[in-house]
């Protein structure tokens, strides 16, 4: 197939790429500069250029292939601007797919679910979850299988991981260095999922290749590990204490992850797993953190 992927350059774009190329699938990847494109053309993608404003350009590039992976998403914006482009994104998506059958996958994440349980596949977004703002991207998404679109929802693991210093995990350290200390907030059993980037992006490839219109799928391999074990490895690794931070200090110690280190938000990936026959592999994130913190000194 010829799969079109925004945010192709990305942390999990370029292994989704990688994948797909191997697979034997021809990848068009959307690049905003010249140094995404580069990153591209390593990997043996061709490149259209442009970025989450240019609907024309991402429409056109979704007519003239044959499956579409979104991964693309303006993390660092607020959160409400960042939610109406990716909307707008999907929808015209849809209006270039529409009446075709061929696969769209979108990315959401597991925080969009209920807290406090483990959530499944089968469980709605809802609106008072840390990533409510996906909430709405789901519910689009979803409802252009109607349009005879054989679109997917890939629900993202809140810590993707692999052997360099990247995402919640990644921060953690940086603070953990920055403040002498590796914290956890209140009794540290807040349970956060995590998979390893390169099962994340085999994930991709399967539901581009077989997923059922309408599927949610959630890439997670680990259901929830505890912030107070996450806590324990890095200080371990760092040299530094670990201590529980008060609940009034959380914003100072934690910055802008201190509403997710009180979200207690354990997934399962049971029924993905049923349906696509998907097998994690790689190292799970504690045995990760080793090697984050060594490229983090070096």
């Amino acid at each position: 197939m010829r799969v079109f992927v925004t945010g192709a350059s990305g942390f999990v774009g370029s292994a989704v790429v990688s994948h797909l190329a191997a697979a034997g699938h021809v990848v068009v990847g959307l690049a905003r500069s010249d140094s995404s494109a580069g990153r591209l053309a390593v990997l043996g993608a061709s490149v259209v250029e442009g970025s989450l404003d240019d609907v024309d350009v991402i429409q056109q590039a979704a007519a003239s292939s044959d499956a579409v992976t979104h991964l693309a998403f303006r993390h660092g914006e607020p959160a409400a601007l960042a939610a109406d482009t990716d909307l707008q994104v999907i929808e015209a998506l849809g209006d270039a797919l529409a009446g075709t059958g061929r696969p769209l996958v979108v990315t959401s994440g597991t925080l969009v679910l209920p807290p406090r349980r483990v959530g499944r596949e089968t469980d709605r977004a809802v609106t008072d979850s840390p990533a409510a703002f996906r909430a709405a991207s789901e519910k689009a998404a979803l409802a252009l299988a109607g349009r005879d679109i054989r679109v997917v929802v890939m629900r993202l693991a809140p810590m993707v991981h692999d052997a360099v210093r990247r995402g919640f995990a990644g921060t953690l350290i940086d603070i953990a260095r920055r403040t002498g200390m590796s914290g956890y907030l209140g009794d540290g059993s807040q349970r956060w999922p995590a998979v390893h980037r390169q099962d994340a992006a085999l994930l991709y490839r399967l539901a581009l290749e077989h997923a059922p219109a309408g599927s949610v799928l959630h890439a997670v391999d680990e259901e929830g590990i505890p912030l107070a074990v996450l806590a324990g490895r890095i200080g371990a690794l760092c040299g530094v204490p670990v201590r529980p931070i008060p609940i009034e200090q959380a914003d100072a110690h934690f910055g802008w992850l201190a509403r997710l280190v009180a979200t207690d938000a354990p997934a399962s990936s049971a029924m993905t797993r049923r349906l696509l026959g998907w097998r994690p592999s790689h190292r799970e994130l504690i045995d990760d953190l080793a090697h984050m913190v060594e490229k983090s000194s070096s």
